[in-house]
Protein backbone atom coordinates (compact mmCIF):
# COMPACT_ATOMS: atom_id res chain seq x y z
CA UNK A 1 0.00 0.00 0.00
CA UNK A 2 2.83 2.41 0.88
CA UNK A 3 4.63 1.60 -2.37
CA UNK A 4 1.48 2.21 -4.43
CA UNK A 5 0.96 5.54 -2.68
CA UNK A 6 4.56 6.62 -3.33
CA UNK A 7 4.23 5.69 -7.02
CA UNK A 8 1.00 7.68 -7.24
CA UNK A 9 2.53 10.71 -5.52
CA UNK A 10 5.67 10.47 -7.67
CA UNK A 11 3.67 10.42 -10.90
CA UNK A 12 1.47 13.33 -9.82
CA UNK A 13 4.48 15.45 -8.92
CA UNK A 14 6.07 14.36 -12.20
CA UNK A 15 3.08 15.88 -13.98
CA UNK A 16 3.54 19.04 -11.91
CA UNK A 17 7.22 19.08 -12.92
CA UNK A 18 6.16 19.15 -16.57
CA UNK A 19 4.00 22.20 -15.86
CA UNK A 20 6.96 23.97 -14.22
CA UNK A 21 9.37 23.01 -17.01
CA UNK A 22 7.04 24.50 -19.62
CA UNK A 23 5.75 27.56 -17.77
CA UNK A 24 8.63 28.87 -15.63
CA UNK A 25 10.85 29.95 -18.57
CA UNK A 26 7.81 31.75 -20.01
CA UNK A 27 7.18 33.41 -16.62
CA UNK A 28 3.67 31.98 -16.47
CA UNK A 29 1.84 30.91 -13.33
CA UNK A 30 2.39 27.27 -12.37
CA UNK A 31 -0.72 27.07 -10.19
CA UNK A 32 -3.42 28.58 -12.37
CA UNK A 33 -4.89 27.56 -15.71
CA UNK A 34 -5.62 24.21 -17.30
CA UNK A 35 -3.05 22.28 -19.32
CA UNK A 36 -3.37 22.56 -23.08
CA UNK A 37 -1.84 21.09 -26.21
CA UNK A 38 1.22 23.14 -27.21
CA UNK A 39 0.30 22.68 -30.89
CA UNK A 40 -3.45 23.35 -31.23
CA UNK A 41 -3.80 25.17 -27.87
CA UNK A 42 -6.93 23.17 -26.98
CA UNK A 43 -7.41 22.38 -23.31
CA UNK A 44 -6.58 18.83 -22.31
CA UNK A 45 -9.41 16.85 -20.69
CA UNK A 46 -8.76 15.42 -17.24
CA UNK A 47 -8.85 11.85 -18.55
CA UNK A 48 -6.05 12.70 -20.99
CA UNK A 49 -3.99 14.25 -18.22
CA UNK A 50 -3.45 11.20 -16.01
CA UNK A 51 0.33 10.89 -15.44
CA UNK A 52 2.05 8.24 -17.58
CA UNK A 53 -1.15 6.27 -18.36
CA UNK A 54 -2.81 8.93 -20.53
CA UNK A 55 0.31 9.38 -22.66
CA UNK A 56 0.40 5.63 -23.34
CA UNK A 57 -3.36 5.38 -24.00
CA UNK A 58 -3.40 8.21 -26.57
CA UNK A 59 -0.09 6.94 -28.04
CA UNK A 60 1.67 10.26 -27.51
CA UNK A 61 -0.71 12.25 -29.73
CA UNK A 62 -3.17 15.03 -28.98
CA UNK A 63 -6.70 13.62 -29.10
CA UNK A 64 -7.96 16.74 -30.91
CA UNK A 65 -5.29 17.74 -33.45
CA UNK A 66 -3.46 14.38 -33.64
CA UNK A 67 -0.08 16.12 -33.45
CA UNK A 68 2.66 14.27 -31.57
CA UNK A 69 3.23 15.19 -27.94
CA UNK A 70 6.88 15.32 -26.92
CA UNK A 71 8.20 12.14 -25.32
CA UNK A 72 9.77 14.43 -22.72
CA UNK A 73 6.45 14.60 -20.85
CA UNK A 74 6.40 10.84 -20.35
CA UNK A 75 10.11 10.76 -19.46
CA UNK A 76 9.74 13.46 -16.79
CA UNK A 77 6.77 11.72 -15.16
CA UNK A 78 8.49 8.34 -15.25
CA UNK A 79 11.82 9.61 -13.92
CA UNK A 80 10.17 11.46 -11.03
CA UNK A 81 8.08 8.40 -10.15
CA UNK A 82 11.19 6.23 -10.24
CA UNK A 83 13.21 8.66 -8.10
CA UNK A 84 10.47 8.83 -5.45
CA UNK A 85 10.24 5.03 -5.47
CA UNK A 86 14.00 4.55 -5.06
CA UNK A 87 14.21 7.15 -2.28
CA UNK A 88 11.36 5.41 -0.46
CA UNK A 89 13.10 2.03 -0.77
CA UNK A 90 16.34 3.46 0.63
CA UNK A 91 15.02 5.68 3.42
CA UNK A 92 11.45 4.56 4.04
CA UNK A 93 8.84 6.98 5.33
CA UNK A 94 11.00 9.65 6.94
CA UNK A 95 11.90 13.33 6.91
CA UNK A 96 15.02 12.39 4.97
CA UNK A 97 12.85 10.85 2.24
CA UNK A 98 10.64 13.93 2.04
CA UNK A 99 13.67 16.21 1.76
CA UNK A 100 15.31 14.08 -0.94
CA UNK A 101 12.05 13.87 -2.87
CA UNK A 102 11.78 17.67 -2.85
CA UNK A 103 15.38 17.93 -4.03
CA UNK A 104 14.88 15.29 -6.73
CA UNK A 105 11.74 17.01 -8.01
CA UNK A 106 13.33 20.45 -8.30
CA UNK A 107 16.55 19.04 -9.75
CA UNK A 108 14.46 17.34 -12.43
CA UNK A 109 12.80 20.65 -13.28
CA UNK A 110 16.18 22.43 -13.37
CA UNK A 111 17.64 19.68 -15.57
CA UNK A 112 15.12 20.10 -18.37
CA UNK A 113 14.79 23.88 -18.16
CA UNK A 114 18.55 24.41 -18.40
CA UNK A 115 18.84 21.76 -21.10
CA UNK A 116 16.50 23.71 -23.38
CA UNK A 117 16.70 27.33 -22.29
CA UNK A 118 20.22 27.61 -20.79
CA UNK A 119 18.83 29.17 -17.61
CA UNK A 120 18.40 28.07 -14.00
CA UNK A 121 15.60 30.15 -12.43
CA UNK A 122 16.31 31.78 -9.07
CA UNK A 123 12.82 30.79 -7.96
CA UNK A 124 14.12 27.20 -7.85
CA UNK A 125 17.63 27.62 -6.45
CA UNK A 126 17.00 30.19 -3.71
CA UNK A 127 14.34 28.14 -1.85
CA UNK A 128 16.60 25.08 -2.10
CA UNK A 129 19.48 27.02 -0.53
CA UNK A 130 17.29 28.12 2.36
CA UNK A 131 15.80 24.65 2.91
CA UNK A 132 19.23 23.02 2.66
CA UNK A 133 20.62 25.29 5.37
CA UNK A 134 17.58 25.11 7.67
CA UNK A 135 17.52 21.30 7.65
CA UNK A 136 21.17 21.21 8.76
CA UNK A 137 20.08 22.28 12.24
CA UNK A 138 18.25 18.96 12.76
CA UNK A 139 20.73 16.48 14.30
CA UNK A 140 18.37 13.53 13.77
CA UNK A 141 18.49 13.50 9.96
CA UNK A 142 20.40 10.88 7.97
CA UNK A 143 24.20 11.20 8.02
CA UNK A 144 24.27 12.07 4.31
CA UNK A 145 23.33 15.58 5.45
CA UNK A 146 25.92 17.83 7.15
CA UNK A 147 25.63 19.95 10.27
CA UNK A 148 24.92 23.66 9.90
CA UNK A 149 28.60 24.67 9.93
CA UNK A 150 29.54 22.33 7.09
CA UNK A 151 26.34 23.30 5.29
CA UNK A 152 27.17 26.99 5.43
CA UNK A 153 30.77 26.41 4.35
CA UNK A 154 29.55 24.15 1.53
CA UNK A 155 27.08 26.71 0.23
CA UNK A 156 29.62 29.53 0.20
CA UNK A 157 32.35 27.29 -1.22
CA UNK A 158 30.09 25.99 -3.98
CA UNK A 159 29.13 29.48 -5.10
CA UNK A 160 32.61 30.99 -4.88
CA UNK A 161 34.35 28.25 -6.85
CA UNK A 162 32.04 28.64 -9.87
CA UNK A 163 32.05 32.43 -9.54
CA UNK A 164 35.86 32.33 -9.61
CA UNK A 165 35.85 30.22 -12.78
CA UNK A 166 33.46 32.70 -14.41
CA UNK A 167 35.57 35.67 -13.30
CA UNK A 168 38.93 34.31 -14.50
CA UNK A 169 37.49 33.01 -17.76
CA UNK A 170 36.09 36.45 -18.49
CA UNK A 171 39.46 38.06 -17.74
CA UNK A 172 41.26 35.70 -20.13
CA UNK A 173 38.68 35.35 -22.91
CA UNK A 174 36.87 38.66 -22.39
CA UNK A 175 33.49 36.91 -22.56
CA UNK A 176 31.12 34.97 -20.35
CA UNK A 177 31.80 31.28 -19.76
CA UNK A 178 29.51 29.64 -17.26
CA UNK A 179 26.49 31.41 -15.80
CA UNK A 180 25.74 32.44 -12.24
CA UNK A 181 22.87 29.96 -12.31
CA UNK A 182 25.49 27.19 -12.21
CA UNK A 183 27.14 28.89 -9.21
CA UNK A 184 23.82 29.02 -7.38
CA UNK A 185 23.10 25.38 -8.21
CA UNK A 186 26.46 24.28 -6.84
CA UNK A 187 25.76 26.41 -3.76
CA UNK A 188 22.53 24.43 -3.33
CA UNK A 189 24.52 21.20 -3.32
CA UNK A 190 26.93 22.68 -0.80
CA UNK A 191 24.09 23.69 1.53
CA UNK A 192 22.47 20.28 1.23
CA UNK A 193 25.50 17.99 1.41
CA UNK A 194 28.33 20.11 2.81
CA UNK A 195 31.65 21.27 1.44
CA UNK A 196 32.88 17.69 1.06
CA UNK A 197 30.46 17.13 -1.83
CA UNK A 198 31.73 20.05 -3.93
CA UNK A 199 35.03 18.57 -5.26
CA UNK A 200 33.31 15.28 -6.13
CA UNK A 201 30.42 16.99 -7.93
CA UNK A 202 32.67 19.37 -9.88
CA UNK A 203 35.01 16.56 -10.96
CA UNK A 204 32.31 14.02 -11.87
CA UNK A 205 30.08 16.55 -13.66
CA UNK A 206 33.05 17.84 -15.68
CA UNK A 207 34.01 14.30 -16.72
CA UNK A 208 30.44 13.45 -17.75
CA UNK A 209 30.15 16.74 -19.67
CA UNK A 210 33.44 16.08 -21.46
CA UNK A 211 32.41 12.54 -22.43
CA UNK A 212 29.05 13.73 -23.74
CA UNK A 213 30.41 16.56 -25.94
CA UNK A 214 33.53 14.85 -27.34
CA UNK A 215 31.63 12.96 -30.10
CA UNK A 216 29.99 16.17 -31.36
CA UNK A 217 33.37 17.93 -31.32
CA UNK A 218 34.97 15.11 -33.29
CA UNK A 219 32.28 15.08 -35.97
CA UNK A 220 32.33 18.90 -35.99
CA UNK A 221 28.63 19.34 -35.20
CA UNK A 222 29.70 21.42 -32.22
CA UNK A 223 32.49 23.96 -31.81
CA UNK A 224 34.73 24.44 -28.78
CA UNK A 225 33.14 27.85 -28.35
CA UNK A 226 29.60 26.44 -28.41
CA UNK A 227 27.49 27.02 -25.34
CA UNK A 228 26.45 23.98 -23.33
CA UNK A 229 24.05 23.84 -20.39
CA UNK A 230 26.18 22.75 -17.43
CA UNK A 231 23.30 22.54 -14.92
CA UNK A 232 22.21 19.04 -16.01
CA UNK A 233 25.76 17.78 -15.50
CA UNK A 234 25.92 19.29 -12.02
CA UNK A 235 22.65 17.53 -11.19
CA UNK A 236 24.05 14.26 -12.52
CA UNK A 237 27.23 14.78 -10.50
CA UNK A 238 25.14 15.25 -7.35
CA UNK A 239 23.26 12.01 -8.06
CA UNK A 240 26.59 10.20 -8.39
CA UNK A 241 27.70 11.72 -5.09
CA UNK A 242 24.62 10.41 -3.26
CA UNK A 243 25.12 6.96 -4.82
CA UNK A 244 28.82 6.71 -4.01
CA UNK A 245 28.94 8.82 -0.83
CA UNK A 246 30.18 5.97 1.39
CA UNK A 247 32.96 4.93 -0.99
CA UNK A 248 33.98 8.57 -1.46
CA UNK A 249 34.20 9.23 2.28
CA UNK A 250 36.10 5.99 2.84
CA UNK A 251 38.57 7.03 0.15
CA UNK A 252 39.11 10.40 1.83
CA UNK A 253 39.12 9.39 5.47
CA UNK A 254 39.86 5.66 5.39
Amino acid sequence: MDIFLIILIGSLFGSFANVCIYRLPLEKSIVGGRSYCPKCKKKIAWYDNIPILSYLIIAGKCRKCKNSISLKYLVVEFVNTLSFFVIFLLFGISITSILLMILALIFLIIFFIDLKHYIIPNVLTFPLMILGFIKSFDPNLNSIFPNYINSLIGGVFGYIIIWSIIFFYKQVKNKEGMGLGDAKLLAVIGFWFGWIAIPFVIFSSSIVALISVVPSLLNKTRKFSSQIPFGPYIVFGCILYVIFIDQYKNLLFG
